[in-house]
């Protein structure tokens, strides 16, 4: 079973689709699940990726990265070079610290702008580093803290590696690019050679004095032009991938270190679980004060007047203990009902597959249930698992009307180390992603034990949503 994803989406962490055949996975991490149908689809070209490069915005905008990041370079090793000689040069003496601090600090400022140029220009997203701050205000603790930052040596560092670099790949871009597009319009501009040059076409040799080989015949001109396509072609790949080794230095080395990042992200986290917590506990609250609550206390009074009606009047306070055994029963019920919503004795007990047939059994529309795993998983991921299944067939339930459902299946196993889930329903699908309703801030609790949701709805359907949760045992 496989699905086939075309998100817009987040702020780039990663992109996965994921095949049960195959086990590969491709998707949009983070993917918020919009009411549960629709997923933006990508636009269909006529031309393959490889013919239609060269005209793409991509790749002049990775050309125009590449231009600027010569003279950016160049300006960055420059005042890199000069301040830290400079800082070395003080340190015999106290100036030399702070020059240190400053160089690196101007450093920081040129990650700035080399960090907005990547964004604009080769769409790379990533979390800017923690500002500098010393424990106490003043220069001394601030000096301290800039020369104690690792993230402010790595911005050295690129400030002195990358001008190399900058210089090759502004070399080889600018060199691939204007002979491949000089040689691909050949035939517009081949008559300047005769007229202003005295010779008929490129000379492939030439004696000096009018003898020798020249590309002046139309078939000589037409090859030269397909020469230049294939220049054209093969030079837009060779921009993209320069880039990319711009992205990889870039991000590698101006962005946070990999222990910040798991730190921020696991700070933002925390705070989705406890707002979630909070927000549960808040339901049960208004549920055990609207529901149960409100009934067992009109039930006492109930009761309070059958009590003084039984000497006087038997048959009406029979009437009024019946009437409270209904009332105990439906107060049985929303107790029942809310435990279930905390957490259901039959996952407990007998795991996943009897939890989720119990849901499907209570779903407004048939749901086939498969559950296929070798053991069960860490009691927190079966939760988690649970409730979001329960939500997503709920949220079919809510739309089956609109989006013309008639069934759905679920289907659980396991990948590797991983706990995958697949909901599918039948209706047409194609609905905006942005849309209201729907299990709201699900894939931000997916997210905060490293899961994942995609959303995959073509016009038509089915509406398919991939859930990946670590297995955690």
């Amino acid at each position: 079973m496989a699905t086939d994803t075309h998100l817009n989406g987040y702020d780039g962490r990663y992109d996965r689709t994921y095949d049960r055949n195959d086990g590969e996975y491709a998707g949009n991490r983070g993917d918020s699940y919009g009411g549960g149908y629709g997923a933006a689809r990508g636009r269909r070209h006529v031309l393959p990726p490889a013919l239609r490069a060269p005209v793409e915005g991509r790749t002049w905008r990775a050309f125009g990265h590449l231009l600027l990041s010569l003279p950016i370079s160049v300006l960055m090793f420059v005042y890199a070079v000069t301040m830290f000689s400079l800082a070395a040069g003080l340190l015999v003496t106290f100036l030399g610290v702070p020059v240190l601090a400053a160089a690196l600090a101007g450093c920081r400022g040129f990650g700035v702008l080399e960090r907005a140029r990547a964004r604009a220009l080769l769409g790379l997203r990533m979390t800017e580093p923690a500002p500098v701050r010393g424990r106490r205000s003043g220069l001394l603790p601030w000096v301290g803290a800039v020369l104690k930052s690792g993230v402010s040596w790595r911005h050295l560092l690129y400030a002195v590696l990358h001008m190399p670099w900058a210089v090759f790949a502004f070399v080889v871009s600018l060199t691939l690019s204007a002979a491949g597009w000089s040689l691909l319009l050949y035939p517009l501009w081949q008559w300047v050679l005769p007229r202003h040059l005295g010779q008929d076409g490129i000379a492939l040799y030439s004696d000096g004095r009018g003898n020798g080989l020249f590309l002046d015949t139309p078939f000589e001109i037409a090859a030269t032009s397909a020469i230049g396509l294939v220049l054209v072609l093969l030079s837009s790949w060779v921009i993209r991938g320069l880039a990319s080794v711009d992205r990889l230095l870039i991000a590698g080395l101006l962005g946070p270190s990999p222990l910040a990042a798991r730190v921020s992200e696991l700070e933002s986290d925390r705070g989705v679980v406890v707002d979630t917590a909070a927000a549960d506990l808040r339901r049960i609250e208004r549920e055990l004060h609207d529901g149960a609550q409100a009934r067992l206390a009109a039930l006492a009074m109930d009761l309070g007047q059958a009590k003084e009606k039984l000497p006087t009047d038997p048959e009406a306070a029979a009437r009024m203990v019946g009437e409270a055994h209904g009332e105990v029963k439906t107060a049985l019920r929303e107790l029942r009902d809310l435990a279930r919503g905390i957490h259901p004795a039959v996952l407990t007990d007998r795991g996943l597959d009897a939890a989720l047939s119990a849901v499907a059994s209570r779903s407004e529309v048939p749901v086939a249930v498969e559950v296929e795993l070798p053991s069960r998983p860490a009691p927190a991921i079966e939760g988690i698992a649970y409730f979001t299944v329960c939500e997503l067939l709920r949220d079919i339930g809510e739309r089956a009307r609109a989006t013309r459902a008639t069934r759905a299946t679920v289907d659980v196993w396991r990948a590797s180390d991983r706990l995958m889930l697949q909901v599918t329903d039948d209706g047409r699908g194609g609905a905006d992603r942005t849309a209201t309703g729907g299990p709201t801030g699900l894939a931000e609790r997916l997210d905060a034990v490293d899961g994942i949701l995609v959303t995959d709805s073509p016009d038509g359907g089915p509406t398919t949503v991939t859930v990946e949760l670590p297995w955690r045992t």
